[in-house]
C-alpha cells in the first residue's frame, strides 16, 4: 500500500507526468502478471546505489568505532529495499528511449503521481512510498540518515538527467528472499494512462502492440511517439 512519508519530497502536483520505458517483453510481463517488478537497489548499474556520500560515510564511520554492527546494517540493508524507477517529464524524451529500448521496440508508460500513488493502494503485504531523487556531488555533499530512505533518494550528479522519481519498498521486516527483485500488486488501469510505441519501430509492431493490449483485455490510448512526427517544409 503507498504510505506517505513527510521526510521524503515529491512534485505538489499529482498531475505532474512521469514516464517509464521498457522493452515489450518487460511490458507483456506487467499486463500478464499484472505486477509491478521492483528491482534490488543493489543490483542497480550504479555501484553507488543505497551507499552515501564522502561527508556522511566519515560521519558513519566515526558512529560505528564502538558499534561495527551499525555500518555493516547500512550496508546490508541494500539488500532488503526495492526500487521501481519513473522518469519525471512533461514530454517524452529522445535519450530515455536511447538509453532504455533497445532495436526500436521500445514501449513508453506515461502516468502521472498521483496515479502512482494510487495504483499502489492493491498491495497489502507491505508499504511503497514515492520520492523525488536529490543529484549531488557525492564528494562535497551530506546525505542525511535519520530516514532509512534517504541513501535511496540521493544520486550523483552525472545522472541528473534522469530526472528521477521512486517507488520504493523496504523489505527487512518481511521473511522474502529477493533475488534481483519482485513483484508488487498494483491496479494497471491506474498505473498506465496511456502508451507510446518507440518512434524508430515499424507498422508491424505498432499493430502487434495494439493487438497484444486488446487481447489482453485492455483498452489503454496507444500514441506513436511524438518523436515521430512528420517533417514540416
Amino acid at each position: 500500500m503507498y504510505k506517505n512519508n513527510p521526510n521524503i519530497t515529491l512534485p505538489e502536483n499529482p498531475d505532474t507526468i512521469v514516464w517509464k520505458y521498457l522493452d515489450l517483453s518487460k511490458f507483456l510481463d506487467l499486463l500478464l502478471s499484472r505486477k509491478l517488478f521492483m528491482s534490488r537497489s543493489d543490483k542497480f548499474e550504479d555501484q553507488y546505489e543505497g551507499t552515501f556520500s564522502e561527508p556522511t560515510f566519515e560521519e558513519i564511520k566515526k558512529l560505528s568505532v564502538n558499534n561495527p554492527e551499525f555500518l555493516n546494517y547500512y550496508k546490508s540493508h541494500r539488500e532488503k529495499v526495492v526500487i521501481s524507477s519513473w522518469h519525471i517529464n512533461e514530454y517524452e524524451s529522445f535519450a530515455m528511449w536511447q538509453i532504455f529500448t533497445q532495436n526500436s521496440e521500445g514501449l513508453a508508460i506515461q502516468s502521472t503521481i498521483g496515479r502512482l500513488q494510487k495504483a499502489m493502494e492493491v498491495e497489502k503485504d507491505f508499504n511503497q512510498y514515492i520520492g523525488e531523487v536529490n543529484y549531488i556531488d557525492y564528494k562535497k555533499e551530506y546525505i542525511p540518515f535519520d530516514d532509512m530512505f534517504f541513501p535511496f533518494l540521493f544520486k550523483r550528479k552525472s545522472f541528473q538527467y534522469e530526472r528521477e522519481v521512486r517507488i520504493i519498498a523496504d523489505l527487512s521486516e518481511q521473511d522474502i528472499k529477493i533475488n534481483d527483485g519482485l513483484k508488487i500488486e498494483v491496479d494497471i488501469c491506474q498505473l498506465i494512462e496511456k502508451i507510446y510505441i518507440h518512434p524508430k519501430s515499424e507498422n508491424w509492431y505498432k499493430k502487434l502492440v495494439i493487438e497484444l493490449v486488446d487481447k489482453l483485455g485492455f483498452d489503454f490510448e496507444i500514441e506513436k511517439s511524438d518523436l515521430e512526427s512528420d517533417i514540416l517544409i
